[in-house]
């Protein structure tokens, strides 16, 4: 619960022919977690069965590339709603860079 208040995520991939109801649970997707009647302040994990990710045709580039899709992919809603729920809003864009010595010439 107190890790959920913190700039985290934590990212859960379950390996084994295990039930993993207790992880679906943890990763708070469809109900938020709650412990003591106090809900989490966010959804900061994400849970995976490595078993769903098993290619039957042995490609195993490609299972490890779906893999990595989808246990970074709340990463970036997880980052962002902990910056909104503290008001932090980016810096703006720095001009862009030009080199010293190179300044725009024109032609006449």
């Amino acid at each position: 619960m107190e890790a959920a208040k913190l700039p985290m995520s934590i990212i859960i991939v379950g390996v084994g022919q295990a039930e993993f109801d207790a992880m679906v649970e943890l990763d708070g997707d469809d109900i938020r977690v709650s412990s003591r009647g106090k809900l989490a302040e966010r959804d900061i994990v994400q849970f995976v069965p490595f078993r769903d990710y098993i290619d039957r045709t042995g490609n195993h580039v490609l299972s490890m590339a779906r893999l990595a899709k989808d246990v970074l992919a709340e990463i970036p809603d997880q980052f962002i709603s902990y910056m909104k729920t503290r008001s932090i809003k980016p810096n703006p864009a720095p001009p862009p860079y030009t080199p010293t010595g190179l300044g725009v010439h024109t032609q006449i």
